[in-house]
């Protein structure tokens, strides 16, 4: 069974930072694209990040382009996102999560098959 832990969250002020972490089980993981979403309270859940696992390709969201990256460490099987400059409306439930490799990255949910649990990130105005 894959497994996807993410973690990082947490409450900042806006122009602050958080880094969030995304630890895989598998090194399989080397054949899956890993991006990170969030969902807001009321709001459909929206693509924010991705990378395929060689970090060749990376894709991010309008939303987010000069304030987050990602990043990963193969070594820990895990991905990053580290994301500057924070606004209130970063405000949500992130979740990491890992699909097959489509070039160029999907950015849509039903492309991805593992999903972590979420991390809540709240930024004050």
């Amino acid at each position: 069974q894959v497994q996807l832990v993410d973690s990082g969250g947490g409450f900042v002020q806006a122009g602050g930072s958080l880094r969030l972490s995304c630890a895989a089980s598998e090194r399989t993981f080397s054949g899956y694209t890993m991006g990170w979403f969030r969902q807001a309270p009321g709001k459909e859940r929206e693509f924010v990040a991705a990378t395929t696992w060689s970090f060749v390709f990376t894709h991010f969201a309008d939303s987010v382009k000069g304030r987050f990256t990602i990043s990963r460490d193969n070594d820990k099987n895990t991905v990053y996102l580290q994301m500057n400059s924070l606004k209130p409306e970063d405000t949500a439930v992130y979740y990491c999560a890992a699909g097959r490799t489509k070039i160029p990255i999907s950015s849509k949910d039903n492309d991805y098959y593992y999903w972590g649990q979420g991390t809540q990130v709240t930024v004050s105005s």
